[in-house]
């Protein structure tokens, strides 16, 4: 048994309650840490409304430019095929422009007297000329027809010679060789013809002379 009235036995308890209370100091002090730290994190983990609103605007500005660019991507392959449609059969076109000439050129050789002998002969190649521009047109390839006397376009005419006729003006068309034939907006073969090269007036025909005379009297 301890001796009550025994010092060292005192000594021994107030020893042991320091160290317990001690421990429970440590402890208190790892609690109330954690705690602090608990709260702190909730409070950075916990959005203001400002950073909401922030988030909110750089999603919807991210959210419309994918949707502008989904819709470009769109409207892109969309005119590529279209492109592809219209355009994709340039080269065989170009190449059946070679087989127009030559019918057309038969044509023009077939004189009255061969039509009479040969008429379903002649008869089949106009059949079949139309036949062909009737596939042109669905292909959207149109003819480019221009006649003597139009202006001069170097967008759909080439220039094969100039000559200086009387009568005509400077930069008209005076002959046409062979027609021109565009696909869709492009050019696909520009009208061979032959332009005026004149640099004096136009001489008036006797109608036109009194015309002008007559207007010129009533003012």
């Amino acid at each position: 048994m301890e001796d009550k009235n025994n010092p060292e036995s005192d000594k021994t308890l107030n020893v042991n309650e320091l160290f317990e209370a001690e421990n429970s100091i440590e402890i208190n002090d790892e609690n109330n840490d954690l705690v602090l730290s608990e709260e702190q994190d909730s409070q950075e983990e916990e959005p203001t409304l400002e950073s909401l609103s922030e988030e909110i605007e750089s999603l919807k500005d991210r959210l419309m430019r994918a949707l502008a660019d989904s819709e470009n991507l769109r409207k892109r392959a969309e005119r590529d095929r279209k492109d592809a449609e219209t355009y994709g059969g340039t080269r065989l076109a170009r190449d059946l422009l070679s087989v127009y000439d030559n019918m057309s050129r038969a044509l023009e050789t077939i004189d009255n007297d061969l039509r009479e002998k040969s008429v379903a002969l002649v008869e089949g190649l106009e059949l079949t000329q139309r036949e062909l521009l009737s596939v042109f047109s669905k292909h959207k390839i149109t003819q480019i027809l221009p006649k003597e006397g139009d202006k001069f376009d170097p967008k759909f005419h080439q220039a094969m010679f100039e000559a200086p006729i009387p009568g005509t003006e400077k930069g008209s068309v005076i002959q046409v060789m062979t027609n021109g034939f565009r696909i869709g907006e492009r050019l696909l073969r520009a009208a061979q013809v032959g332009v005026s090269s004149n640099t004096g007036t136009i001489e008036k025909t006797d109608k036109e002379t009194k015309l002008e005379e007559k207007v010129e009297r009533e003012e």
